[in-house]
């Protein structure tokens, strides 16, 4: 059989070849993994301001992705032009933060394994995936690295403050020190022993410190 005879042949008359019970079965689905998605999405944000159109975006993703997937099994000369549609979209949005990655490519592979028919796959995984990100990514928060910045008048201030800070934190690092006419800062990375943080107000009232402040750290800014 040549290539033309291929596109004389069924092929082009085969437009519902996916069955409505298929359809509903494989869109109620995507539809509520999608949801759920969206669940674990805003239940794990830890950026800056949260935005509620990225997680309906996981859940539109699913479902459109599960229909194009229904489409190309259905349908060869259709997915040879969905192929060539495909290529020439281009996406400008930014990912903020690396974690959406993941859900991206999770909302996006759920919605490739429903239009498969692999159910038992896609319900199983994704409720793997979505308890693995509520125990790694909701840990307690003192666990996390914070920044302390910390301005002494002299040297003596600043062995003061590094010694209360050893005995008040979990793990504390220097990252950087400034010193101008007299004066030093220092940016330190601490690991905090449990939620409190009361020791920032009684390192501010030492001696020897003019400043002290306590931010977290996201990796890329401080906030």
């Amino acid at each position: 059989m040549s290539f033309q005879d291929v596109f004389k042949s069924g092929f082009l008359e085969k437009m519902d070849a996916v069955s409505l019970p298929d359809m509903c079965i494989t869109l109620a689905l995507s539809f509520g993994i999608g949801m759920f998605i969206f669940l674990i999405y805003k239940k794990t944000y830890q950026g800056v301001m949260y935005s509620s159109g990225f997680g309906v975006t996981l859940l539109a993703l699913t479902m459109i992705t599960s229909q194009i997937i229904l489409a190309v099994t259905s349908n060869v000369v259709l997915s040879l032009g969905m192929v060539g549609a495909l290529s020439i979209v281009r996406f400008r949005t930014a990912v903020k933060e690396p974690l959406d990655l993941a859900f991206l490519f999770w909302a996006i592979a759920v919605g490739i394994i429903l239009a498969a028919g692999m159910l038992l796959l896609a319900l199983a995984g994704s409720a793997a995936v979505g308890a693995a990100l509520l125990v790694f990514v909701n840990r307690k928060t003192y666990l996390n690295p914070y920044i302390v910045i910390l301005t002494c008048a002299d040297s003596d201030g600043e062995r003061r403050a590094r010694a209360f800070l050893d005995r008040s934190v979990q793990k504390c690092v220097v990252k950087s020190k400034t010193v101008w006419q007299g004066q030093l800062e220092l940016n330190l990375e601490v690991r905090l022993k449990g939620d409190g943080t009361d020791f920032i107000n009684a390192l501010s009232e030492m001696e020897g410190v003019d400043r002290a402040v306590l931010v977290s750290y996201q990796g890329e800014y401080l906030g």
